[in-house]
């Protein structure tokens, strides 16, 4: 089933809040392997974690028609107001930018804007998912 054009355009609603803890950014360092930085600074490819829970609403839309492990990603890159620091408490809201296909998969165009709890705009993730349908058997 191929993801419906009509999503283009669509926003979806915020993510639950999410804490940026020390924790969290000492995990994401060492999952990175990044063993210079403070444990109070994300690196500045952190907000996919945050953005990560709205692409995952995005899969479970109905229109959507998407399972994850036939996409992959185009394309990912963060602009950035700051940088997410321990303490921040932050969401996340996807917009479909586009829909197009080509080459029988479907090709989407996200934004997530990431803002802390009192509305700062913190950064914006872009996305390029690419979903390839399930061929049918035989």
């Amino acid at each position: 089933m191929a993801v419906d054009p009509a999503l283009s355009g669509l926003t979806l609603p915020a993510t639950e809040p999410y804490e940026i803890t020390r924790t969290k950014i000492r995990e994401f360092r060492q999952a990175i392997g990044d063993t210079t930085g403070a444990d109070t600074k994300a690196p500045p490819t952190f907000p996919i974690v945050v953005a990560f829970s709205a692409l995952q609403q995005l899969m479970a839309h109905p229109l959507a028609g998407m399972s994850l492990h036939r996409v992959v990603h185009g394309d990912q890159r963060f602009v950035q107001s700051r940088p997410l620091t321990a303490g921040d408490v932050v969401t996340a809201q996807l917009t479909i930018d586009a829909v197009r296909q080509a080459g029988g998969a479907d090709i989407l165009k996200t934004r997530s804007e990431i803002v802390t709890a009192g509305g700062e705009h913190v950064c914006t993730a872009h996305a390029t998912l690419v979903h390839q349908a399930e061929q049918p058997a035989g």
